[in-house]
């Protein structure tokens, strides 16, 4: 038999939000020390952008559950939202410590880390996330962007190749590896190639017409 929580979650995924709300009205007049209903509740609010009260909802799970994976991941992308970087990426951590053994807390961390101008710290788990979602086109970008920030040349231009062979469509992932390419092997040639990607791909893309135009001239120079 279905709990009052999971009947919620089903009413919420077909957009019933009102009903979904009075399911978890319910579930927690029966069980306040259910921290699952408060976790739902809050996402509703979150995703409504009703951002205090879905954090006081949050905030009430984990008085409950202080372990709570879910609330501490959910409590963290508000955070993140709102440019708190430093203080979700404290909770994403305490997630992954929870348990939360997830592709997307590693790449949230990871991304919290890279806001803050913290690139080391951002490495290992965006590379976790890359190995748990080897399909995921933007957290190679970033993992790429990371490694290239750090001086690591050859590891940069294999995450953001493997980016642009995911999604053909990402501009900014051709135009940095075409920065990889000029920067870290000085091939202006492929760097050139990967300026006319992105710019294809949006034609307005400023950086790779600029970077199209250096290379031009650095092939004709020669």
């Amino acid at each position: 038999m279905q709990s009052l929580n999971e009947k919620a979650i089903e009413l919420i995924q077909k957009g019933e939000i009102e009903e979904a709300l009075k399911l978890l009205n319910e579930q927690i007049e029966k069980n306040p020390e259910d921290p699952a209903a408060y976790i739902n509740f809050g996402n509703i609010l979150a995703r409504f952008e009703e951002s205090e009260k879905a954090e006081r909802f949050y905030q009430k799970a984990l008085t409950l559950d202080e372990n709570a994976g879910a609330a501490l991941y959910a409590l963290a992308n508000l955070y993140y939202n709102q440019e708190r970087f430093q203080e979700a990426a404290v909770l994403y951590e305490k997630a992954l410590k929870a348990g939360l053994e997830d592709h997307d807390a590693y790449f949230m961390l990871g991304m919290s880390f890279m806001n803050n101008d913290q690139v080391k710290l951002a490495v290992p788990y965006l590379q976790r996330a890359v190995e748990l979602s080897p399909e995921d086109a933007e957290a190679h970008f970033q993992y790429g962007l990371a490694l290239a920030k750090l001086e690591h040349g050859s590891e940069a231009i294999s995450a953001l190749s493997r980016a642009v062979e995911l999604d053909g469509e990402h501009a900014d992932a051709f135009y940095n590896l075409g920065v990889a390419y000029a920067g870290f092997e000085e091939d202006a040639e492929k760097a050139l190639s990967c300026f006319e990607q992105a710019i294809e791909v949006q034609p307005d893309h400023y950086l790779a017409l600029n970077g199209r135009k250096i290379m031009q001239q650095a092939i004709e120079g020669n």
